[in-house]
């Protein structure tokens, strides 16, 4: 089974690229998804999270409100590195078991699109990381789009990340998406080819 860890900053393509990868056949593993799943209300990590930030943001339906959350995490490195304290080592242990029922299953191809697998520690967990980049105009533009943050807000998210720069340098694949659909599909297509060769 290969085994390959997907990252790159907040708005590079990451989900786009990994799409791709579904659409040839590879299995995905969305750390972000698994992360929203251990969020859910009353579980452990949710008591964890609210303790350590309050009930201001817990939404009416109980759900934790991850804007209200973003919003304090991106703009506090304390705030951040406690949240991930709380999340990463439940995330990982998610991700590890996924992996194990992958490789009794005989899957071939398994990638891991998590935006924090350098920073959490996670390459061990990969045979190859291919990092998405863009550039910071081109993540604007697809903030504004996608999630109707401000500038200001975008670029503070943007600012909270690892440079671009440490991520490439694990990188054995960088996917380089500032450009059209077209072509990032051919992009991953050749890469998927070469995956199989």
């Amino acid at each position: 089974m290969k085994i390959i860890g997907l990252t790159g900053g907040i708005g590079s393509g990451k989900s786009t690229a990994s799409q791709f990868l579904a659409e040839l056949g590879a299995t995905i593993i969305d750390a972000d998804k698994i992360g929203h799943e251990t969020f859910k209300p009353e579980t452990e990590a949710w008591r964890e999270v609210v303790a350590a930030f309050g009930q201001q943001i817990v939404a009416a339906n109980g759900t934790i409100d991850r804007k209200k959350l973003g919003t304090i995490v991106f703009s506090n490195p304390e705030a951040r590195a406690r949240l991930n304290q709380i999340m990463h080592p439940r995330i990982y242990e998610v991700v590890r078991a996924q992996l194990a029922e992958y490789q009794r299953q005989g899957v071939s191809v398994v990638v891991l699109e998590a935006p924090l697998l350098v920073e959490a520690g996670w390459t061990s967990l990969v045979d190859e990381v291919w990092v998405t980049t863009a550039a910071e105009d081109t993540v604007l533009k697809r903030l504004r789009e996608r999630t109707g943050l401000s500038e200001a807000e975008s670029r503070a998210r943007i600012r909270a990340q690892l440079p671009a720069g440490k991520r490439i340098r694990e990188a054995d694949v960088v996917i380089d998406t500032d450009c059209n659909l077209d072509e990032l599909k051919a992009k991953i297509g050749e890469l998927w080819r070469g995956l199989q060769g």
